[in-house]
């Protein structure tokens, strides 16, 4: 009888999960470059009541006799889906249509994100909202990106060959390769910067930091960097950003399913507490 009771709060709690993944989700709904979790179950080790018996010359073989114990979480798996484009017409705005993240230096420490609403502050750094630095690479004299990853920046002051003295950016834009080409005044456009793209080998082994972002584990790789369109990375898109990818109709299902588990398990213990209420009245 005890078995019942603890198999139905195992229940209660994995449904509890599943509700709770469920209801982040459809939170995010409109959170730019979102990406949705779905929770797995799994069943616990079911006790052994008899075990399997091989045949014999007298007498077939018996299966074993086992009693299941409940469920437990499995994983909760991020999809990691293209969501859909959402144009802005902001030019900061950057999109990655395919795989790969952008890199953000948040303090000391680098993490990933697919969402791309940035903008260049007062000392002319790429940011994502909550301050990070885009991460990027120094360009050489023929254009190819050189060194270890940098901040993005608009300051054309390390540029080879160097800019003449009394030139000033006027303009820029970014390219599908991530290039940051500025218009000077002396009316040469010069490349400046180019926005890195990192790709893992296990993307779902990521660990999700807030912002939108991501932290690098033991399972998902150590990042690979890059630029876009190199490799497995996708291009950039600018004037656009990656919507999140939560498919509402999918959610609300969970919901409903969740829901019943969770009512199932339920009155699961209802009726073990039940049956152990007319055992301990047997004797009136």
């Amino acid at each position: 009888m005890l078995r019942s009771l603890f198999a139905g709060i195992s229940g209660l709690r994995v449904n509890q999960t599943m509700l709770d993944v469920t209801g982040n989700n459809i939170a995010n709904a409109n959170t730019t470059g979102y990406k949705a979790s779905n929770t797995v179950f799994k069943d616990t080790l079911s006790q052994m009541l008899t075990g399997a018996t091989g045949p014999t010359a007298e007498a077939g073989g018996t299966n074993p006799i086992q009693i299941g114990l409940g469920v437990q979480l499995a994983s909760t798996n991020t999809n990691f889906n293209q969501g859909s484009a959402q144009m802005t017409g902001r030019g900061t705005d950057l999109m990655i249509n395919g795989d790969g993240f952008f890199v953000v230096k948040s303090g000391n420490e680098q993490v990933y994100t697919r969402a791309g609403a940035f903008n260049f502050d007062r000392d002319n750094f790429l940011v994502a909202p909550n301050g990070s630095r885009v991460q990027g690479y120094a360009l050489d004299a023929s254009g190819a990106p050189t060194g270890a990853l940098t901040d993005v920046t608009l300051d054309a002051a390390g540029l080879t060959p160097p800019v003449p003295a009394g030139v000033e950016l006027k303009s820029y834009t970014i390219g599908s390769t991530g290039i940051v080409r500025g218009v000077f005044s002396d009316g040469v456009q010069r490349d400046i910067m180019q926005v890195a793209v990192a790709d893992f080998n296990n993307p779902m082994g990521l660990e999700k930091v807030g912002d939108t972002s991501f932290r690098a584990s033991a399972n998902s790789g150590a990042p690979e960097f890059g630029i876009s369109g190199q490799g497995s990375r996708g291009e950039l898109q600018a004037g656009a950003v990656e919507m999140s990818n939560v498919d509402l109709a999918a959610e609300f299902t969970n919901l409903i399913l969740a829901q019943r588990g969770f009512q199932a398990s339920s009155r699961v213990i209802t009726t073990s507490d039940q049956v152990l209420e007319e055992l301990v009245n047997i004797k009136r």
